[in-house]
């Protein structure tokens, strides 16, 4: 398939947003009918994007890229996805986090038309990238997103990534970023009994983990789980994975290349801490909400996941969107459909971290 020569990102983010905002007939006519598969149909602004991206030549990152392309080409997927303006926010900030080997990056974001006077809510966010890509810059517009949406402040973590930084250290940056900012909520502003820890993929996984981690070790847990279509058994190929191997912007090629370079040799791929869902035992975690997609290979394990919580006892709210893929998160500013999915996912951590809110 021929491809079109690239654009700066701004003209390329118009474009897309453009072509996404067709109506479905009109989409349809230009890329033909969305496929069906499992039972489910792509949404067509996601087929339309699809579409957009395989004429843009985007390629797989296990394609023989190196770490360095494959951070850069996410940084630009990014920045061609990321809402123009920006969301505005009253305030952010950027904040170092004492870790286990030196100090954290992380950037506060405090939204407008939080009522005066009284301590906030708070999400600690770990973005998505398979733990070897991503940063704050590619989930800046995810996390002004949730901040605006759902009525809290955001702290996002740039955890330490591999290969420099092999499992577990993005989970020890996990878990001490959390403590922290447990410890920290007064000079925050930020009330310590609202606080939530959330990601997307490997930053599901993040939270995940840390929030069992936080349960074991008997002090401060997070109020409340946001789970968006984490990873939660790197053991397991399950029917997702071989279904929605190739065409749906996550790869089976790409986690299998991420698995590979977060793990080094000798690791054990059961270990909880990289497949949560192996975990012995999941009673007394924070209450949940789990948003999935229909065509993404994480979908199967991440409600796997949510299933064995709620039959440990656990409340989990659980949300499959039938028509979106993988990333959906950082599609709010084109697809139509995106944005209503993180809608419902801000209206979650908001109900959830209300005072005596639902998850309590």
């Amino acid at each position: 398939m021929a491809t079109l020569p690239r654009l700066s990102p701004t003209a390329e983010h118009r474009i897309v947003k453009a072509i996404c905002g067709l109506s479905p007939r009109v989409q349809r006519r230009l890329f033909g009918p969305p496929p069906s598969i499992d039972g489910l149909t792509l949404a067509s602004d996601v087929h339309a994007l699809i579409r957009l991206a395989e004429l843009a030549g985007s390629e797989s990152f296990a394609a023989g890229m190196t770490v360095a392309q494959a951070r850069a080409q996410s940084r630009l997927e990014a920045a061609v996805a990321s809402s123009r303006p920006v969301i505005p926010m009253a305030r952010t900030e950027a904040i170092e986090v004492p870790g286990p080997a030196g100090s954290i990056p992380a950037r506060f974001y405090v939204p407008h038309g939080l009522p005066a006077g009284s301590s906030t809510p708070l999400l600690v966010y770990y973005h998505g990238g398979g733990w070897v890509i991503g940063d704050l810059e590619t989930h800046d517009g995810v996390c002004r997103f949730l901040a605006a949406s759902g009525g809290v402040a955001v702290l996002s973590i740039d955890y330490r990534l591999a290969p420099e930084h092999p499992f577990p250290a993005a989970v020890e940056d996990a878990a001490a970023s959390f403590a922290w900012a447990t410890e920290n909520a007064e000079p925050l502003g930020v009330d310590p009994n609202r606080i939530a820890v959330g990601g997307d993929s490997a930053g599901g996984n993040l939270a995940a983990v840390l929030s069992v981690l936080a349960r074991d070790a008997g002090g401060a847990q997070p109020a409340m789980q946001l789970l968006i279509y984490p990873v939660t058994d790197s053991a397991k190929d399950t029917p997702s994975r071989r279904l929605f191997a190739n065409g749906f912007l996550l790869t089976r090629a790409d986690m299998d290349y991420f698995e590979a370079t977060y793990l080094p040799s000798g690791s054990d791929i059961d270990d909880p801490r990289v497949s949560v869902l192996r975990t012995s035992e999941l009673g007394g975690l924070p209450p949940a909400y789990v948003a999935t997609a229909g065509f993404d290979p994480l979908r199967d394990e991440g409600e796997a996941y949510a299933l064995a919580m709620r039959e440990a006892g656990v409340r989990v709210a659980l949300r499959r969107h039938p028509g979106l893929v993988h990333s959906f998160a950082n599609q709010t500013a084109i697809g139509r459909t995106a944005r209503g999915a993180m809608l419902e996912a801000a209206g979650a951590l908001r109900m959830g971290l209300a005072p005596g809110g639902a998850g309590r």
